[in-house]
């Protein structure tokens, strides 16, 4: 009879190569993520003057794999008044969606194996960037059903604001992935990164964009990944912890195994749109596209921590004026701009570039005229 695979046309070399990718980019994610952890707190003990983990392992860089090796062997609580199908799914909406978008990053060129030239990438589908806003878009439910199936009102509280915050930062984000969208003319992450390669620097999306996007799209993720200054949906003083107050054992495993995969993958997917992915000089003739690649990610994971470390916390109205006043309107404004200089008629650039000029003063002045007057009010209140 034969093997059926072979029946049917399919490769079993090309099967055994997806199969082998798909363990590697696993092992990657999660052995980074692991790395992450105790990296973040050491460095922000380093940062405090303090000493960080260390006792799991040398030096203590054993810490996140003897703390998930406990928070698995604890025992999973079930909360009285809690959904429980919903309670138990939820976890799962939330860190499925953090590994689906590392798989479309591409960590480097083409390789050979057994004949077979495949990327250093998982997939590659052709509508890759829309796969990633969907991906972000459905993370949210997580948190989402997470607070609202465990039946108590400070993780529901979280739950709320997740959505809030979610809404306002992903259009944001969205309209800067447009405006790289709109100048490599793809959708494809591996025609995004190949279209900034052959120049370094000078071609990468940071620059050829006006920078503009880019600082738009790291503020938009750090909101859309809970991290700090935006970390309002776990806010401990506020919430006790926030939406998953009611999660233990391997249930809360996931949500934080999620965090800090979340992160991880956005600052590669940072990396592909603007910095050009693996892009980068080559050393005595050869191509080290992984190492670049990773140095980036790196960069981004210390830039994450000192964040952390040193921003206090947005309030509310705060950050959703941020959100709604500021980063949609100059997104939108700037992704017309590029636009404009991208048609055949490069006027229409310069005029769009005047227009969001004017629009900028006057939002300025109109706002700090209220702020002024907000001030006013408040003083004549407390002198009354």
């Amino acid at each position: 009879m034969g093997d059926p695979l072979f029946q049917h046309g399919v490769d079993l070399a090309v099967v055994l190569i997806v199969i082998l990718k798909t363990v590697i980019v696993f092992a990657i994610v999660l052995v980074s993520v692991l790395f992450m952890v105790v990296y973040e707190r050491k460095v922000i003990s380093y940062m405090q003057n303090r000493v960080g983990p260390n006792r799991a392992g040398p030096d203590g860089w054993l810490q996140s794999l003897a703390d998930g090796t406990k928070l698995f062997f604890k025992e999973a609580l079930l909360p009285d008044q809690a959904d429980r199908r919903i309670y138990r799914l939820a976890p799962y909406l939330s860190v499925l969606p953090a590994f689906l978008m590392f798989s479309i990053v591409p960590i480097g060129g083409t390789i050979t194996i057994a004949h077979h030239t495949t990327r250093l990438q998982l997939v590659d589908p052709p509508w890759g960037i829309l796969l990633m806003l969907m991906l972000s878009s459905i993370s949210v439910y997580g948190m989402i059903l997470a607070g609202w199936s465990s039946g108590s009102k400070y993780p529901l509280l979280g739950s709320v604001r997740a959505s809030a915050q979610m809404v306002s930062y992903e259009a944001a984000m969205g309209l800067s992935v447009a405006t790289v969208v709109v100048l490599t003319g793809a959708l494809q992450t591996s025609a995004i990164a190949a279209a900034q390669h052959g120049g370094f620097l000078y071609r990468w999306n940071l620059v050829r964009t006006g920078v503009v996007p880019f600082v738009i799209f790291l503020i938009a993720i750090t909101a859309e990944m809970n991290r700090p200054p935006f970390d309002l949906v776990e806010a401990e003083g506020e919430l006790a912890g926030g939406f998953n107050l009611e999660y233990s054992s391997i249930s809360f495993a996931l949500f934080y195994l999620a965090e800090f995969m979340n992160v991880v993958t956005m600052s590669g997917l940072t990396v592909t749109l603007f910095l050009g992915g693996p892009d980068g000089p080559r050393i005595g003739g050869h191509s080290i596209g992984p190492v670049w690649f990773v140095l980036k990610v790196f960069v981004f994971l210390f830039s994450y921590v000192w964040l952390r470390a040193t921003l206090p916390r947005f309030r509310y109205d705060q950050l959703m004026d941020l959100g709604w006043k500021r980063l949609i309107p100059v997104s939108l404004g700037w992704l017309l701009v590029v636009a404009g200089f991208r048609s055949q008629h490069r006027w229409l650039g310069v005029a769009m570039f005047g227009l969001l000029i004017v629009a900028g003063v006057i939002l300025t002045r109109s706002l700090t005229v209220g702020r002024r007057a907000a001030e006013i009010d408040a003083n004549s209140e407390r002198v009354s």
